[in-house]
């Protein structure tokens, strides 16, 4: 048996002013056949555990190209051929391959292709027409017909924050190992749940849903269970949440259990979905806290949904009211950090920062203050993962606001971020961190409360108003019920 292995994986923002290029992969995560010699991240976990689960069983194992960059605009055409065009070389190169098994993302959008991972399980397909093919994907993907028609098998992550990679991957390889022995003869089959929105698995209806979708894969005949929740902030025509069941020689089973449990997800739209604060309501909710540290989520510049990662809605908020004994973070200025390393740890400066890349990233703003450190080749943990940091920089200003600078576009995962410089988050009364959920579980052990805000940027929970115009259906929340409405979307 011959195991043929890679992973390429980049979110899409499509209306980020950034263009994801080869520049990104290169600076963020990019491997010719050789991540698994390396401590994994998230996306590399699979490889590991696809590598160590063939080798229990004698087979031989190709490992072709591990490429990531974090969120940003479409893809150059010249970069996405050229990563693409790399593993398929590979493929025809490794000769007759058993069982094909890819780490994708689900929500690559590249110049003049919507649907980067369809493209790619086409391509395979063509190459290895009689091998078993498998995918693994993060639920925030575009769930294609295109995708489905060109693999035997797709299984998302179940859990957001995203802590299940490699459970997933043990998953796949052993329903792809199954398949090739003819054991099982998988068929997929999806439901459009007409929604598009954000979905917090740990908590309330939302956790009770992931384990329905659990019970569910204990039933006869019913293999895998997932909820695609879509990416929101692209404008793609298969945007949007999607069920995905595969059922064993079924077609008739897994398309009922997909609607079936796609109708039950919608009819819990209000149940599953949350509620955010607005920039102003949280801030006079963490003034008058009497005890920290109350965390604060920008979601609105989230740089691992394809914000820019420098925007200063917030910090400009915080300065006029004078807020102390905050720590903020992680701001991407890459000429920020360069003038801070230039003056060197312990100097005090006169400092612009953020604003630089649009609309998305508000006004600069001037900050006199002292470099308190300076780190290079740090990392923070995602899950099981470590993802890179790049070179980060602490600067406090005269109000006793920390501030995290670094040079690498990434979201806040870990309180590690801020205390491998000496940051002491437990003593902070305020604490800013630019992500979405991924924080949510780290941070919820260190904070009196948890608040995630609505704000400005390229990454804005206000899915109600999202320029989309490649969508044909309507979706909730710009409708209540789009099952009865079934009238185009318009932008």
């Amino acid at each position: 048996m011959k195991l043929f292995m890679a992973t390429l994986s980049t979110e899409t923002n499509t209306f980020s002013p950034m263009p994801t290029g080869l520049s990104g992969f290169k600076e963020y995560y990019l491997r010719h056949g050789t991540a698994t010699q390396e401590p994994p991240n998230l996306m590399t976990e699979a490889l590991h555990v696809w590598r160590a689960r063939a080798e229990q069983f004698g087979w031989e194992v190709v490992e072709s190209l591990a490429a990531i960059a974090e969120p940003a605009g479409p893809t150059t055409s010249d970069c996405y051929r050229s990563l693409r065009d790399e593993i398929l070389a590979d493929l025809r190169k490794a000769g007759d391959i058993d069982v094909v098994l890819l780490q994708l993302h689900g929500a690559m959008v590249a110049e003049g292709c919507d649907d980067c991972e369809g493209d790619i399980l086409e391509r395979v397909r063509s190459i290895c027409p009689d091998a078993v093919i498998g995918t693994a994907l993060d639920q925030h993907c575009h769930l294609t017909e295109r995708m489905l028609a060109n693999c035997d098998l797709i299984v998302c992550f179940k859990e957001y924050p995203h802590d299940d990679a490699s459970a997933r991957a043990e998953e796949l390889f052993e329903l792809a190992r199954r398949t090739r022995s003819g054991d099982i003869r998988p068929v997929m089959r999806a439901f459009d749940c007409r929604m598009i929105n954000l979905y917090l698995t740990k908590t309330g209806k939302m956790r009770d849903f992931v384990q329905h979708m659990r019970d569910l894969e204990n039933r006869a005949g019913i293999l895998s269970v997932s909820l695609a929740h879509g990416f929101p902030w692209a404008d793609v025509e298969d945007v949007g949440t999607r069920t995905l069941v595969v059922a064993d020689n079924n077609p008739l089973l897994a398309q009922k259990t997909a609607e079936t449990l796609g109708r039950t997800f919608f009819d819990l739209r209000y149940e599953v979905t949350s509620t955010f604060s607005a920039l102003e309501d949280a801030l006079c909710e963490a003034a008058a806290a009497t005890s920290g540290p109350v965390v604060l989520a920008d979601m609105g510049d989230n740089s691992g949904g394809g914000a820019p990662g420098d925007s200063t809605f917030v910090l400009h908020a915080l300065m006029k009211r004078n807020l102390s004994n905050v720590a903020s973070g992680i701001y991407w200025d890459p000429v920020a950090v360069r003038i801070c390393r230039d003056a060197g740890i312990g100097a005090s400066i006169k400092l612009r920062l953020g604003g630089k890349t649009g609309t998305d990233s508000g006004q600069p703003i001037d900050l006199s203050g002292q470099v308190m450190n300076i780190q290079s080749d740090l990392g923070q943990h995602l899950g099981l993962g470590l993802e890179p940091l790049g070179t980060v920089v602490w600067l406090r200003t005269g109000d006793e606001v920390d501030i995290l600078i670094n040079n690498l576009r990434t979201q806040v995962y870990h309180p590690e971020a801020f205390e491998q410089l000496g940051i002491d988050l437990a003593d902070k009364s305020i604490v800013v961190v630019k992500s979405l959920f991924h924080f949510y579980a780290p941070f919820e052990k260190i904070a009196s409360r948890i608040i995630q805000m609505a704000t400005a940027g390229g990454t804005s929970p206000e899915f109600r108003n999202l320029p989309l115009t490649k969508r044909q259906d309507a979706y909730w929340p710009r409708v209540d019920n789009p099952f009865e409405e079934r009238v185009r979307t318009s932008a």
